[in-house]
This record gives C-alpha cells, structure tokens and sequence, in this order.
C-alpha cells in the first residue's frame, strides 16, 4: 500500500524536514536526485513486461498500491510508468503542482510505432516549471531542468539543451568530450493518462512472452555524479559528465546487471541542499 512516509525513508529521507521544507526548488532537485540513485530503471521488472500467467503491460490502469511494494519499497524500480506514476503522486502528495507530459524516444517511435510512449513529468517549483523524469534508462539528467529555457543547462557535467520542434521539444543531451545526441521529443502540454492506451495495447501486443532475466535487457542507476547503464551487454558509465562504454563478456555481464539492481544503500538523511 502507498504511503509516503515510507516512499521517503527509501529515498533516504526524513519525513519531517521534507514537509517542513514544503514545494521548494530545492526539495524538488533532492527529491528527483534522491530517487534516481534509489530506484533503478529495470525492463525486467516484475511490474514493466508481461509474464505468462496472464498479466498484461498496465499503463493507464496501473495500480500504484500494488506497485509501490516491489517499486520502491522493494527498491526493484521498473520502467517510465511505474517510476514517474509513483514520483507523481509523491510530489503530489508533498504539495506540488505537478502532472503528466508525454515523450517519444526513437526507439520506442519504431518499437511500438505511437506518437505518445515515454511518460514524464512537469512539476512547478521556485517560479518556474521544471522537466522532471525519474523513469528514463538514460544516459539522462540527474536533476529536473527548466521548461521554457531557450540556453544550455548544466546538470552533473553534461549539458542539455530543449530545441522547438514543430509543437514540441527535442531534448539533446551533450556528455564533457561527446557530441550532441537527441535523448526524446516531449510535448510541454500536460497530458491525460487515457492519452497512453495506444501505447499499451501496442506494447500488450509486441511483448507477449517475459524476457529472460539472465538475458539482453536495460538497466541503470544514477551515481552521485552521474549513471550506469547496461543495455545486453554495453555497458555506459557516466562520472561528472565524462562517458566511457565498453562491452562487457558473458561471464561479467550477471554481476554488473545484479550491481544496478542490488538494493541503494540510502544517502544520510540530512537535508542536502542543491539548486540547478
């Protein structure tokens, strides 16, 4: 059952000084920062793919209460929906205006072959409308960025940059020594949630077996100064915005994947403060 004492405790977090700290720009950046090093992105979780007892894919009909056990107390994480649901209602709960926004990744466009795929949030903090997106396998942003920000924003050694594009946005995404790489397209509208029916019944039909847990997969964690990422056996490493990959043999690949999942041991409980 949610609740959201217990969803900051796994953060990490005292329940108190977060109240106390209210809607706060700076409650917003340790929050998104906080969840991302606590609760992996995992295809495999037992919430984000079918199984063959006859579950399906939940995306508009999504039971948080019973997500929020292997999702965050269980500290198994998932994919977009259940991470960014979750961390909605959390935000929610804690006095934010916040909602729904829709994205497309190139992957998911030629997976599932939907306008609306990735789920994202908006929250409204410090006067200003934020990005936020605690439920994107990355490489991504650690700490929410600026909606409406016409320049380059720095977060942890990398710069991002929200071009218009026809009636919404591309973020790109520029690692220290890399190029310019396009992370998703986003819509700053906020959306509905039967506005992702589309996408669950394509992704009900596309996954209709569950993948095998020892197999290729997607997986990744925020560090404290950047991410891990493992996509079947590449694996990506972000450290201050500095990215080196490499591809990682059958014999190291269990260990690594298991690493990105293993339970956060949860940062000191003390109020951080960071503004972007």
């Amino acid at each position: 059952m949610y609740d959201t004492d217990t969803y900051l405790r796994c953060l990490g977090l005292a329940s108190e000084p977060v109240r106390r700290a209210g809607p706060s720009l700076d409650t917003l950046v340790l929050l998104h920062e906080r969840h991302m090093r606590a609760l992996p992105f995992s295809s495999t979780g037992s919430f984000a793919v079918p199984r063959r007892a006859g579950a399906v894919v939940e995306v508009v009909d999504l039971d948080l209460d019973a997500a929020f056990g292997p999702v965050v107390v269980a500290g198994g994480g998932g994919g977009c929906v259940h991470l960014n649901r979750l961390f909605l209602r959390l935000l929610r709960d804690l006095g934010f205006e916040a909602g729904l926004l829709a994205g497309t990744t190139i992957e998911g466009a030629e997976a599932y072959g939907v306008e609306i795929e990735h789920m994202l949030l908006f929250a409204r903090a410090g006067g200003d409308t934020w990005l936020v997106d605690v439920g994107y396998a990355g490489p991504s942003f650690l700490a929410p960025l600026r909606l409406g920000e016409t320049g380059e924003q720095v977060r942890h050694g990398c710069r991002y940059h929200l071009e218009p594009e026809g009636d919404g946005l591309v973020l790109r995404r520029r690692p220290r020594l890399g190029r310019w790489r396009t992370v998703y397209r986003v819509s700053p509208e906020p959306r509905e949630l039967p506005e992702w029916r589309p996408f669950e019944k394509a992704a009900n039909a596309l996954l209709t077996a569950p993948p095998d847990p020892d197999g290729p997969g997607l997986w990744s964690r925020a560090t404290a100064d950047g991410q891990i990422v493992l996509k079947g056996l590449r694996l990506l490493t972000v450290r201050g915005g500095i990215e080196k990959t490499r591809t990682l043999t059958d014999e190291e690949w269990p260990a690594v994947r298991d690493r990105i999942l293993a339970p956060a041991v949860p940062p000191s409980t003390e109020q951080e403060r960071h503004a972007p």
